[in-house]
């Protein structure tokens, strides 16, 4: 090592240790800590001994401590407990032995003993460098290690940047991998709470050596712009690590309030595994400010935790519900209950066992299963309590009035809209104790009184996670409180990237009559109708199959270390049905001992006979992520089943055949991020949807999502007058409705008037019958949501709501669409082809994500476009297949960059500005035509097409013209 290279390490070390003794550590220079340092225990004993005789003087004289034999008897036990239980463990709870206990750390901080203050300074915080710390290797020295008490509980390597080998904190990966042996005492599993590796710019640490298998995880805060690493601050980037974590009070908090073994028992070997966690910045960083938050400004309050994917949020979720139990505020304890509520069940499981590993009395926490004894653990108090947010709407009236004069923090896992609107009023109502019900109320009074149990009570603080916030989501609980972006955690490693490898098809069909009749039919629906069709014949479903097969056989099964799986995402259950059949026969035909499953809910009728998952299974629904996970099993066909909440990593491959939007899209697609071991990337192969589509999903999740506009309240009144206008009913027939309903009047007293109404909506036309029924509707949704976060509520809305969840379901559909059905019986399939296009890595843009909320409103039925079955199925064929291209690629570029080619055109651009549409319909026409004549001779086949093919021209035209006017209008 260079002279250049020590005195840069050199200089890193002192800037630590020098930081460290002016918040009271003790500094051990090496010559001191050779005399005192047994390597066989690792433990300085000096420190340990001085701090046990000081503290401790009948322990120490009882354990003969002022003895060789009374010590090394002493340490033989003390070793043993920190093998056995850890160091977290030894110094969180001391250790019984014979004939007088130990502490080993004074952590306890209370106000109400004062003494408790000086206990916690009589510990021995302590800092060395370039320790020996090997018996068989007495040359080997570890740059910084960390004491309390004589006892270790943080090791660092330290590389610095500015050397001459230039070497990072990967470096010092390498050489905990490499030159630290797993089985010497201070690095043995347990013995100490983290091994960081460190320079000045990037920090990661191991909770556990492994020798060369030995997994590092991230320790950094953020780049400041949503991705990884460290922000340019005043001083070291990664002196947060020395000045924030080692503080003395921070590693308290570490000790009591997060450090933690986590044992699970593998299902296959019975073994139990044991895991330290201990808790990665950004978990540290969120409890950590959502409890100073709290304790800071009481109950009542709304966070919105935006963690990606691969955050590590179960853990994140135990912690906190565990230090929001302890949460104080002038002496008083905050909440009563910490209720935990996860949408999903595997998850529920998850958190609940974490919480049952964390916290060391039981009586504490506990899981509900029925609602019923969800009632009794929330009245009698227990402190932490995990549930599913399907519990909730069971409880309102049973539990409500139980609950005033109590508060509770209320921590939900994947916060989505299901969490607002009517879901969260359930959970608000729940626990406000607000809705009450007395003889002398009227009308009036019981309004207010739902109005006031819709809000989000004021006994109650709001807590909710998720990786990827809708609208509604961030108007429910407020713009994001802390962010782990997805980009963060796809540059640090903890989860995939699974827009890359990510590969389009087009599919081409061709149809024809079978009938000599030509009628009309709907166009738009009538496409959409052949296309569900021809995409559901069995020669469809049998070619992307075989793609599907031939596809993971050559490629996907050799992944992971030919442990990759695959999951195919189907569009309905008949249709995952059908590719459950196609698969498995294909596979059966290749000889391969890969095999399928499907997963779908409920039950379907299948060529006459009803079907259920366990049914074509062979085993109960219950079992089947299980068995998913046998090596046989290489493909799981879902229909929405799984989409969501599936964790499993050996996932590699989806392929897509279905059309999936917006969040969806996301949550769907992310089943494949998990890592493990030998998983370096995924592969995606989609049928169904175009690649930027995909990309506009993603984008507003990448960093930070930001609502640029909210639900606007008025909107309600706007909806209010056009029902009101359209007559349907009158004002004294709601307040007469609202009267009987909460008298509890029988239907035959509120019938009259609801069939009185449904007969004036039947006199409408149809254009007021879509208008009234939509705006119902739109009220009614938009409502919901919107007395749940407003601080005050408007009786009129209150009274409308239930006047229209009364009516809405009798009034009939405006329109009968049935027959559009007929078209099916009018057409076949002639041919089918499925063509690879595109194989890219989708990059989304560096930038926070934007979304709002879809205004309510009332709808007009839009006027049919009818068209000739002729014309219907020339121009689907034209779209999906009639033509022979050539050079398809090209053609398709091509089309690709017509809008934007014919959109510069000054005579367009002046056309808009100046004339309506059909003005600038003329004039499109023109730019149009003159635009195909200049790529004439880069694209001469598609020339010869647009001039001699009048279908073809009219849907080109169409189609441009179409994208131009729809940009424009955004």
């Amino acid at each position: 090592m260079g002279i250049r290279t020590e005195k840069a390490e050199s200089a890193l070390e002192s800037q630590i240790i020098e930081y460290l003794q002016t918040i009271g550590y003790d500094y051990v220079k090496p010559s001191e800590m050779k005399l005192s340092y047994n390597k066989k225990y690792a433990i300085d004993e000096k420190r340990l001994f001085s701090f046990i005789e000081k503290t401790q003087p009948t322990a120490y004289h009882n354990h003969r401590l002022d003895t060789d034999l009374g010590r090394q008897k002493f340490l033989n036990n003390l070793s043993s407990a920190l093998i056995r239980d850890g160091i977290a463990h030894v110094l969180k709870e001391g250790v019984k032995m014979y004939p007088t206990g130990v502490i080993f750390f004074y952590h306890a901080l209370d106000k109400k003993r004062p003494s408790s203050f000086d206990e916690f300074n009589s510990n021995i915080f302590s800092v060395t460098n370039q320790l020996t710390y090997s018996e068989a290797n007495p040359g080997l020295e570890l740059d910084v290690c960390v004491f309390i008490n004589g006892l270790p509980i943080i090791t660092m390597e330290l590389k610095s940047r500015m050397s001459g080998t230039g070497w990072t904190c990967k470096d010092a990966e390498d050489q905990y991998k490499n030159d630290r042996d797993s089985r010497e005492p201070l690095f043995m599993f347990k013995r100490c709470f983290a091994h960081f590796a460190v320079d000045e710019n990037y920090v990661s640490f191991t909770t556990k050596l492994n020798d060369k298998d030995t997994f590092f995880m991230p320790f950094n805060k953020g780049n400041g712009d949503g991705g990884a690493g460290n922000p340019i601050g005043e001083g070291t980037m990664t002196d947060y690590l020395w000045k924030d974590f080692l503080s003395k009070k921070t590693l308290r908090s570490l000790i009591t309030q997060f450090v933690y073994i986590q044992r699970k028992k593998d299902t296959k070997t019975k073994k139990t595994k044991e895991t330290l966690i201990f808790p990665r910045f950004h978990q540290y960083r969120v409890v950590t400010r959502l409890v100073e938050d709290v304790e800071k400004n009481s109950v009542g309050g709304r966070y919105l935790i935006q963690h990606s994917a691969g955050s590590g949020k179960s853990n994140s979720i135990t912690w906190l519900a565990y230090r929001l139990v302890e949460a104080e505020k002038d002496y008083k304890k905050l909440f009563d209950s910490v209720i935990v509520v996860t949408d999903r069940k595997n998850l529920d499981k998850q958190i609940s066992d974490n919480i049952r590993s964390f916290i060391s009395v039981s009586s504490n926490f506990a899981h509900s299963d029925s609602s019923k004894e969800l009632e009794k653990l929330l009245v009698d108090g227990k402190k932490i309590i995990t549930t599913t947010v399907q519990k909730f709407p069971y409880i309102i009236e049973t539990i409500g009035t139980k609950m005033k004069g109590k508060n509770f923090a209320v921590i939900i896992d994947e916060a989505h809209s299901s969490q607002s609107g009517k879901a969260a009023a359930s959970l608000s109502t729940a626990i406000s104790g607000n809705y009450k019900v007395t003889d002398d109320m009227d009308s009036e009074d019981y309004i207010n009184a739902i109005i006031e149990a819709r809000k989000m009570p004021e006994n109650a603080s709001y807590f909710a996670f998720t990786a990827t916030p809708k609208a509604k989501t961030i108007e429910m609980f407020g713009s994001v409180f802390d962010l782990y972006s997805m980009k963060q955690a796809i540059e640090e490693g903890f989860i995939l990237d699974v827009l890359k490898n990510y590969t389009t098809y087009g599919n081409y069909y061709k149809v024809y009559k079978t009938v000599e009749d030509n009628p009309l039919f709907e166009s738009k629906k009538a496409s959409r109708k052949i296309r569900n069709f021809v995409e559901g014949q069995e020669f469809p479903i049998r070619q992307k199959s075989e793609e599907i097969v031939n596809h993971f056989i050559n490629n996907s099964s050799k992944k992971i270390n030919g442990k990759a799986k695959a999951m195919v995402v189907t569009s309905s259950i008949l249709r995952a049905i059908e590719y459950y059949f196609a698969i498995n026969d294909i596979l059966n035909a290749y000889k391969s001992p890969f095999k399928a499953l499907v997963a779908f809910s409920g039950e379907k009728e299948y060529k006459g006979k009803k079907v259920t998952e366990s049914l074509l299974n062979e085993f109960s629904d219950k079992e089947t992520p299980e068995v998913f996970k046998k090596d046989e099993y290489k493909f799981l066909i879902v229909a929405d089943k799984y989409q969501t909440g599936y964790d499993e990593p050996l996932l590699h491959t989806m392929y897509v055949d279905k059309i999936l939007n917006d969040v969806k899209a996301v949550q769907t697609l992310s089943r494949l991020n998990r890592c493990c071991e030998n998983k370096i990337d995924t592969c995606v192969l989609d049928f169904a949807n175009d690649a930027d589509d995909i990309k506009d999903a993603f984008q507003p999740f990448y960093k930070e999502t930001k609502l640029i506009e909210g639900t606007d309240p008025n909107k309600l009144y706007e909806i209010l007058g056009k029902l009101d206008y359209l007559n349907v009913y009158e004002e004294d027939e709601v307040d007469r409705v609202i009267d009987m309903f909460f008298e509890n009047k029988s239907r035959e007293f509120i019938d009259p008037i609801m069939d009185t109404c449904v007969e004036r909506y039947k006199g409408l036309d149809e254009e007021d019958q879509v208008e009234f029924k939509s705006g119902v509707k739109s009220f009614i949704r938009t409502y919901n949501f919107l007395s749940a976060i407003l601080p005050i509520g408007q009786i009129e809305w209150a009274k409308k709501s239930i006047f229209f969840e009364l009516l809405v379901h009798r009034l009939p559909t405006p329109r009968d669409d049935e027959g559009i059905n007929e078209i099916l019986e009018s057409i076949d399939l002639e041919s089918y082809r499925l063509e690879k296009q595109n194989e890219l890595n989708i990059a989304l843009e560096n930038e926070d994500g934007e979304t709002s909320s879809n205004q309510a409103g009332t709808a007009r039925p839009f006027e049919p476009e009818m068209e000739s079955l002729d014309i219907i199925i020339a121009n689907f064929n034209d779209i999906f297949g009639n033509i022979d291209w050539n050079d398809k690629d090209n053609v398709a570029r091509q089309i690709k960059e017509l809008p934007d080619m014919v959109a510069k055109d000054e005579r367009i651009i002046n056309a808009i500005k100046n004339s309506d549409k059909g003005n600038v319909k003329i004039e499109y026409e023109n730019v149009l035509a003159d635009v195909m004549r200049a790529i004439m001779k880069d694209n001469m086949e598609l020339f010869l097409q647009f001039t001699s093919n009048q279908q073809f021209k009219k849907w080109l035209s169409d189609s441009v013209f179409e994208e131009i006017m729809t940009v424009i209008s955004k």
